[in-house]
């Protein structure tokens, strides 16, 4: 008779099972706690499918300028100015531009002579500018003044800027701030009523003559400017920004070469009609 054999010891026989396991490659535990299988569980509750609320119009990023509505605005404040104080009066009051908001201490409109022949159309106001509230009186400015008594242009400016509050870090305006500014600038330029335009930098140049060209290439070339109503037409010559020359003097001979063109033209005995 064949004693009967006797069942492994409990240790013995988990030792033999994770053996099997392993030599059928399980390698890993699915759970981290043991489940007591014999007892019955309800299957947890599904998540319920999140949608997202509609952003309220308090949490709403603020809407973009109306730029169209801005330009009409500054058209209309800018056709009531029947004088250079009124205009200025006007654009101080005007909250139409953006850049008015952001950092600017002050709107800088013009400098110089009220009734000159010539007009200067620049960039946009910066430090300087920002804290005296007039245009080109910083170090550009300072340049910009001697290049004029040495073209025997003292006393015969008037100085101006595409844009009239600085803008922040003394970045180059958009087109839309330019736009909404234009309607003041072009009210000043007919009250002032210059016979040449002195567009500095391609800022003002593009600007002003609806060019992409940069300003190397439309420096020394004389354009046609004409005010968006049509009401006034001027001869407008580009030349580099004084801002330009401080960084790259070798560039001095082009603008002095520009002004002097300006000059002769100014000065030119009108042919009898």
């Amino acid at each position: 008779m064949t004693p009967a054999t006797e069942p492994p010891a409990p240790d013995r026989a988990i030792e033999c099972l994770l053996a099997f396991w392993r030599e059928a490659g399980v390698d890993a535990c699915l759970e981290d706690a043991p489940v007591d299988r014999t007892q019955r569980r309800d299957p947890p509750p599904r998540p319920r499918p999140t949608t997202a609320a509609a952003p309220s119009a308090s949490a709403s990023p603020a809407a973009s300028p109306d730029v169209a509505a801005a330009v009409e605005e500054a058209r209309a404040r800018a056709a009531e100015a029947q004088d250079l104080d009124a205009l200025v009066a006007a654009i101080a009051a005007f909250d139409g531009c953006p850049l008015k908001f952001q950092g600017a201490k002050q709107a800088c409109v013009w400098r110089g002579d009220p009734h000159a022949p010539v007009a200067i159309v620049g960039e946009g106001p910066g430090a300087e500018e920002d804290a005296q509230g007039q245009p080109f009186v910083g170090r550009a400015g300072q340049l910009l003044d001697k290049m004029l008594g040495a073209a025997g242009l003292t006393g015969r400016v008037f100085i101006t800027n595409t844009v009239f509050w600085r803008p922040p870090g003394n970045r180059t305006p958009s087109p839309s701030e330019q736009a909404i500014c234009r309607p003041f600038l072009d009210r000043a330029l007919q009250l002032v009523g210059p016979k040449l335009l002195l567009l500095s930098g391609g800022a003002a140049a593009k600007s002003m003559l609806g060019k992409e060209e940069g300003i190397l290439s439309l420096r020394g070339r004389w354009f046609e400017w004409r005010s968006q109503d049509g009401d006034v037409i001027l001869p407008a010559l580009p030349t580099l920004h004084p801002a330009f020359l401080l960084r790259q003097p070798a560039a001095k001979k082009k603008a002095w070469a520009d002004l002097l063109t300006l000059s002769e033209r100014l000065d030119r005995p009108e042919r009898p009609g």
